[in-house]
């Protein structure tokens, strides 16, 4: 299949590494490629420039929002919450029609310095703002409640732990967990929450995220849902 993954950013290079791992063709989506090559600063969390990723990573092309969501079959959005929908929109409506669209992001507003609250929180999500601006695609909400490493390589985590899904269609919901499968998740680690609407719970499940890193020291845990099953 072909994937479109929209961000640059640790996240988006992991997912984008990984798919093409799997055999399937990939693009990174940016808002100014040309820009986004010549950066030279790593960013806040000492990952590297895009470019000196990109340098191992050739096969991976970089295109603007729009021509990467045209060529993707499926589109990831792992772009900073804050700049999600005005990514999209740049993607363009039509490019995003009719596909599925995962969304990885999380509304995390760091306008009053960290720790970053929820924008927005409790009686909306993300997810769903996505699915109102883009109402012919199909929004799937999932790995957003851990690290980036652990999304492609769960086994990172010891023992049974989980991963949701939100969305409305259920054919997208299907298609997205047999990603995961591939990605090594068993299939009965995936937990179906329902519509998109319940993205607003994995979305608020942020704060308790960043405060477990914080006092565990690393990234590499996971939530586990005794009795699920």
């Amino acid at each position: 299949m072909r994937y479109a993954v929209l961000g640059t950013g640790i996240v988006g290079r992991t997912l984008a590494a990984k798919l093409v791992s799997l055999g399937h063709e990939t693009v990174i989506g940016t808002r100014d490629p040309q820009a986004t090559l010549a950066r030279t600063e790593g960013d806040a969390m000492g990952n590297p420039p895009f470019a000196t990723w990109h340098a191992d990573h050739a096969d991976v092309a970089l295109k603007p929002f729009a021509e990467a969501a045209a060529f993707g079959e499926t589109v990831v959005n792992t772009t900073a919450g804050v700049a999600a929908l005005d990514a999209l929109d740049s993607a363009g409506q039509a490019n995003l029609a009719g596909k599925v669209l995962i969304d990885v992001a999380n509304p995390l507003d760091f306008s009053a310095g960290m720790p970053p609250t929820l924008n927005p929180v409790g009686t909306d999500s993300l997810g769903e703002q996505i699915q109102r601006a883009h109402p012919d695609a199909k929004v799937v909400k999932t790995l957003n409640t851990m690290n980036c490493f652990v999304m492609v390589e769960p086994g990172r985590v010891a023992g049974e732990h989980h991963v949701f899904v939100s969305g409305a269609d259920a054919d997208a919901k299907k298609q997205v967990t047999e990603l995961l499968v591939s990605f090594g998740w068993p299939e009965n680690a995936v937990i179906d929450l329902g519509g998109i609407e319940s993205a607003r719970g994995t979305e608020m499940l942020l704060p308790i995220w960043l405060t477990l890193m914080g006092t565990l020291g690393h990234a590499d845990f996971n939530f586990h849902i005794q009795g699920a099953r």
